[in-house]
């Protein structure tokens, strides 16, 4: 019982200390409050059913990150297959669903432009320059070549720059990963 304590010790320093970053990250992916707290929870309980006792905080939080993503992209992928086959289900009656949290304004300039951006855009938007990651990194995350992904990059940082002005240049990253070889 004692890798139970363990765990649970582990969730809930993780909850109480980085929950916000986690909440954060996924309203980044999602732009919807409800859709990245359900991502969370989620993610959680799905980590911590599987996580080994004496796992880290900073282990768990990739863990939890990891789990977030695959969960968006999951739903993404879902609603795509739903709406290729939707119109089988109700050919003669048109669907028009609003949704309530359109709106809701958040005030934010970076939310608004994000949600200008395709699903998969803003994906590899958020992989790239909020958590960092190499065009190759987020290929691998998101199960995708990497050609693609420059692609949605591109397209979405080009509608990004147009809404909030030039984004930094990725001169930065390689440098910092030429010193870090």
């Amino acid at each position: 019982m004692r890798g139970s304590t363990d765990t649970d010790d582990t969730l809930a320093v993780l909850a109480r200390e980085r929950g916000r970053a986690l909440f954060g990250y996924a309203y980044l992916l999602t732009g919807d409050r409800g859709a990245a707290e359900d991502l969370v929870q989620d993610a959680l309980v799905r980590t911590f059913s599987r996580l080994r006792a004496g796992t880290d905080v900073v282990h768990a939080e990739a863990y939890v990150r990891a789990a977030v993503l695959r969960g968006h992209l999951d739903a993404l992928r879902r609603r795509q297959r739903w709406a290729a086959v939707r119109h089988l289900l109700h050919a003669d009656h048109d669907e028009t669903v609003r949704d309530p949290a359109a709106a809701v304004t958040t005030g934010s300039a970076v939310q608004d432009a994000l949600a200008t951006l395709a699903p998969q855009e803003r994906v590899a938007v958020v992989l790239r320059h909020v958590e960092d990651l190499t065009v190759p990194d987020v290929a691998e995350r998101m199960g995708l070549a990497v050609g693609t992904v420059k692609r949605y990059l591109s397209t979405g940082s080009a509608k990004l720059a147009q809404r909030l002005g030039p984004l930094p240049d990725d001169e930065h990253v390689v440098v910092r990963t030429r010193e870090a070889r």
